[in-house]
C-alpha cells in the first residue's frame, strides 16, 4: 500500500497494480498515434514525464542517483509480472527489464501492441529526468530492455530511437 510519502506519484491501496491498465495505456497510445501521429504521441509521453511525474522528478533532483534507484525498485515492485534488476554505480542507475510486465500482459491477452509502444519508456523517463538534472537512454524493447540514467552533464550521444526495438505482434 502506498502512503502520501510514497516513491510513486499515485496512491493505491493494492500492493500490486492491476495488469489490465496495460490494455488501457496501449489503447490510449494507439488513439493518440492515429489522431496526432508519432510526433504527437512523443509529445504526449514527454508531457506525462514533465507534468504527471513532476513529484518524481523533484525527488530525483533532491536525492540524485539513489532516489532514481529507489523509485525504480518501488515502481517495479508494484508492477504485476515484472522481472527487473535495478543497479547503481557511481555514475549511473541501470534498470534491466528482463520481463516487461506490460508487453507480457498484452501478449498473454492477445492484444495488438502499438509498434512504437516501447519508446514511451524513453520519452516519459527523459521528461522526468531532464528537470532533475539527469538524462536517460533506452536500448532493447519488445519485452526486454535496459534503461540507464546518468547525470545530465555526462557526455553521451543522443538517444537513438532505432535502439528501441519495436513491439512485435502477438
Amino acid at each position: 500500500m502506498n502512503s502520501d510519502d510514497s516513491l510513486l506519484p499515485y496512491i493505491d491501496a493494492k500492493p500490486v497494480g492491476a495488469a489490465d491498465f496495460y490494455m488501457a495505456i496501449n489503447a490510449t497510445f494507439r488513439f493518440i498515434h492515429r489522431r496526432f501521429g508519432v510526433v504527437g504521441l512523443q509529445k504526449y509521453w514527454t508531457e506525462l514525464g514533465l507534468r504527471y511525474f513532476a513529484p518524481v522528478s523533484a525527488r530525483w533532483g533532491a536525492g540524485g542517483l539513489d532516489a532514481i534507484a529507489d523509485h525504480w525498485h518501488a515502481f517495479f515492485a508494484a508492477e504485476p509480472g515484472s522481472e527487473v534488476e535495478v543497479s547503481r554505480t557511481a555514475d549511473r542507475v541501470t534498470v534491466a527489464v528482463k520481463v516487461c510486465p506490460a508487453i507480457k500482459h498484452l501478449r498473454d491477452n492477445h492484444r495488438e501492441i502499438l509498434s512504437c509502444f516501447c519508446q514511451h519508456c524513453y520519452f516519459i523517463t527523459e521528461g522526468i529526468a531532464k528537470p532533475a538534472g539527469f538524462t536517460s537512454r533506452v536500448s532493447g524493447g519488445n519485452g526486454s530492455c535496459v534503461q540507464m540514467f546518468y547525470k545530465r552533464d555526462a557526455v553521451l550521444p543522443a538517444q537513438d530511437l532505432s535502439a528501441i526495438i519495436e513491439a512485435a505482434p502477438c
